[in-house]
């Protein structure tokens, strides 16, 4: 068999001296994550193996990765996934990343037990503040979602990351993004459209993130995908009773002003973190209903979606970049 070209100059090929490869964490299509410990430090990583021979011959697929690599490599932030290093062996390119070991964004909190507005509330600050650093450096993220939020660790005070780069893209100003890609429930109305759209996509699925983690179930549900776009084309969503009676004005408003298909009248990152939601004292009272239907919802795996992009139907097939 030919060696396969180098992908990456100048990066390290000797991985195995310097970390301990441990258990899988999960895989994908061309790719597998396994737990790591650094021999020197003693401290444990994530190590994102791509098998080159998946993606040597697909110009988008390396486009995607080198861009991946590039974006995350300027992040640095206390709310996303850090691009520690990058090695490269004959047929590996390996991405290190902190390990975040607390789990999934859904997960953690049906696990937890119980949440308030309030812990919603000073979660939800900590990914807007995220997102406020993404945008303010031109970066669009186009696929946020529960499974794409992590937790730090098991600890009850833990902090959230937001990870998974792999169809983040720098925005340019004078030419809209026009690639239709994310996750079916909260892909933003103008991606669908192919009209081209930019970094306001994120703030609508962070609309449709902050309605399911207060109601435990989304604004927008078809199980036709087709029908369940329209529904987000639409924009038309309801404050459900009883699910909606308890929650604050604030958080609906908050909700109101995410969840808007003209992306021009949607608010900001900048925004979002000054909506008074995030400053006024809100309900401690469990939301008990929203935690039964996340609870349920996990036992069924209603959220869990693959990428859009391999999801949608012919008729709204995923043009280039």
């Amino acid at each position: 068999m030919s060696k396969l070209p180098k992908l990456v100059e100048g990066v390290p090929s000797n991985l195995t001296e310097n970390f301990e490869v441990m258990e899988l964490l999960g895989e994908g299509h061309f790719a597998k994550v396994k737990k790591a410990r650094h021999k020197a430090s003693g401290k444990y990583v994530a190590i994102k193996f791509i098998d080159k021979r998946q993606i040597i011959s697909d110009e988008h697929q390396l486009a995607s990765l080198f861009s991946e690599i590039n974006i995350m490599k300027s992040l640095k932030h206390p709310h996303i996934i850090r691009l520690l290093d990058v090695y490269e062996t004959d047929d590996k390119l390996c991405l290190i990343t902190e390990l975040a070991t607390g789990g999934e964004l859904f997960d953690k909190i049906v696990d937890r037990g119980s949440y308030s507005e309030r812990d919603a509330s000073l979660l939800m600050l900590s990914l807007f503040n995220a997102l406020r650093y993404l945008h303010s450096k031109n970066i669009a993220h186009r696929d946020l979602k529960p499974e794409n939020i992590l937790y730090e660790s098991d600890a009850p005070t833990a902090a959230v990351k937001i990870s998974d780069f792999g169809l983040s893209k720098v925005v340019d100003k004078k030419k809209m993004m026009q690639t239709c890609c994310g996750t079916p429930g909260y892909v933003a109305p103008e991606v669908l459209s192919y009209a081209g759209y930019g970094p306001e996509v994120d703030m609508w699925s962070m609309g449709v993130l902050l309605y399911v983690l207060l109601c435990g179930f989304p604004p927008f549900y078809d199980e036709n995908d087709a029908a369940l776009f329209a529904q987000i084309q639409s924009g038309k969503f309801e404050f459900t009773s009883p699910y909606w009676d308890t929650i604050s004005t604030e958080a609906k408003d908050l909700i109101s002003k995410l969840l808007v298909v003209d992306p021009k009248k949607r608010l900001t990152a900048e925004q979002a973190v000054s909506h008074p939601w995030f400053s006024v004292a809100l309900p401690t009272h469990k939301l008990d209903a929203a935690h039964q239907k996340l609870t349920e919802a996990r036992s069924k795996r209603r959220f869990k979606a693959a990428g859009m992009a391999v999801m949608i139907g012919s008729s709204l097939r995923p043009k280039k970049q």
